[in-house]
């Protein structure tokens, strides 16, 4: 699945995504996967539906989905490279992911954000109805090297 708009490629195609690109955003930007191991980012890219944003051949925005494309789908790592914010990227790369064939028919969709809960929402996400039902093991800080 590929999309062209103004420039930019919104693609799920694997060949495209540049690793290093992503691990270096994961690693040194985001608030939650600093300092990932790189081979962790490969593993998970490897294990997950993945999209990415291209601007002349270049990454500057990812997306994945780790499901079983039958009932249940996580979004995680998404992000737009910070000078190309405010474009409306998320939003298109949101719409394409949302009608992508494998993720057609999930019972349950997730995700955990800080920061962009309106975006989300304009795709239908919102607050867990029952919170009570839900239980997770939480690591804090799995990659910071303690040495």
């Amino acid at each position: 699945m590929e999309i062209e708009d103004k420039g930019f490629v919104f693609s799920d195609d694997k060949q495209k995504i540049d690793v290093v690109a992503i691990h270096h955003y994961l690693s040194t930007q985001s608030y939650w996967a600093k300092d990932i191991p790189f081979e962790v980012v490969q593993r998970s890219i490897d294990n997950s539906l993945c999209f990415g944003i291209y601007k002349d051949k270049q990454q500057v925005g990812f997306a994945r989905w780790v499901t079983d494309k039958a009932t249940f789908g996580y979004l995680a790592d998404v992000y737009v490279e910070e000078k190309y914010r405010g474009q409306g990227l998320s939003k298109k790369l949101l719409s394409l992911m949302m009608f992508h064939k494998d993720l057609q028919g999930l019972r349950r969709y997730v995700l955990g954000t800080v920061d962009a809960h309106g975006l989300y929402a304009q795709f239908g996400f919102k607050a867990i109805e029952h919170p009570e039902r839900m239980m997770a093991i939480v690591i804090s800080n799995p990659y910071k090297n303690e040495d």
